[in-house]
């Protein structure tokens, strides 16, 4: 059985920094290509970052310089650091895998 769990999200100020997780079981951590989006109510589910197996990483235009993306093949967990956030980062962020494995998603909200 295919488990995602997503955690570490929060109401943070704008400027402020959260650290997300994404702890995987029931697959081969290492094969994955993990994958993190985000979706606002009324409003279509977004790509935001990706980690391949060789390490590489991918951002969408909007993210690029505050977030990054990292993975830890020892613990099956992929991790999104937030940084300089604003409001226009809240949503709820989903973890996945390239083969179309989602978790259940975490709530980061930005606001003052």
């Amino acid at each position: 059985q295919v488990q995602l769990v997503e955690s570490g999200g929060a109401l943070v100020q704008p400027g402020g920094s959260l650290r997300l997780s994404c702890a995987a079981s029931g697959i081969i951590f290492d094969q994955h290509v993990m994958i993190w989006q985000r979706q606002v109510p009324g409003k279509l589910r977004e790509f935001v970052a990706a980690i391949y197996r060789d390490g590489t990483t991918n951002y969408r235009d909007s993210v690029k310089g505050r977030f990054t993306i990292s993975r830890d093949n020892a613990k099956n967990t992929v991790y999104l650091q937030m940084n300089s956030l604003k409001p226009e980062d809240t949503a709820v962020y989903y973890c996945g895998t390239n083969t179309g494995y989602w978790g259940q998603g975490t709530q980061v909200t930005v606001s003052s």
